[in-house]
């Protein structure tokens, strides 16, 4: 256990681990409920939870250091460790096996999606203030849109997969399940987890359709 210990490379493993829990997962499941605040209507969403957050204390350091290096690091380190790995799905059909496969093939995924994503919101109303100004708006554009909405829908779905899978296999890896009934009854509750989000994150789209689009609600303001 020592020598494991100090082995940098175990230590890497463990805190891209930790990372794929806190904070990209709880960011995750923060962001859906986000999102899910836009069933309150425009004006609650784009004054009580954008500019709420816009007005946070430090909010740029958390950005950077809380969420987007981690981020980065979950990342790039799940890339090399994709690299240094071998595919023997087609030679070993385990289930367990193929959801392997399907974690790393999945980061690929997100990790375009979240590009398009923090591309086409955070850093593109850097350019254009006025996006911030109604978010709800700009997500709403985006997802009239039925290939951005697809992709959207898609990206959470793997997201989703990703973090219910990873906190699987994160319970092994940390002994916290070592047998097999604790890891089957461990994958039955991860599996349910993912039901719940995948339905929660679906939900939390749909209030960007309740009302009008922005320039239809630009035109009921002119009298």
């Amino acid at each position: 256990m020592s020598a494991s210990i100090h082995n940098t490379h175990f230590l890497l493993r463990r805190i891209h681990s930790l990372f794929g829990f806190l904070p990209v997962g709880g960011f995750l499941m923060f962001h859906m409920w986000e999102n899910s605040q836009s069933r309150l209507g425009r004006d609650h969403y784009n004054e009580h939870v954008v500019e709420a957050i816009k007005s946070m204390n430090y909010v740029l350091f958390i950005e950077i250091f809380v969420l987007a290096l981690p981020i980065l690091f979950h990342a790039l380190y799940g890339l090399l460790i994709w690299w240094q790995g071998r595919t023997n799905v087609t030679r070993y059909k385990y289930f367990h096996n193929f959801m392997y496969f399907t974690q790393r093939l999945s980061g690929w995924g997100i990790l375009a999606f979240l590009i398009y994503h923090v591309g086409w919101t955070r850093i593109w109303s850097i350019w254009k203030p006025s996006i911030e100004e109604d978010m709800y708006g700009h997500m709403q554009a985006l997802l009239s849109n039925p290939i951005a909405a697809a992709a959207y829908v898609i990206g959470m779905i793997l997201a989703v997969i990703h973090f219910t899978n990873g906190l699987w296999t994160m319970g092994i890896t940390w002994g916290v399940t070592t047998t097999p009934k604790a890891q089957k009854i461990s994958y039955g509750v991860c599996t349910a987890l993912a039901v719940l989000l995948i339905a929660f994150g679906i939900h939390s789209l749909v209030g960007f359709f309740l009302e009008p689009s922005a320039a239809a609600h630009a035109a009921t303001l002119v009298p």
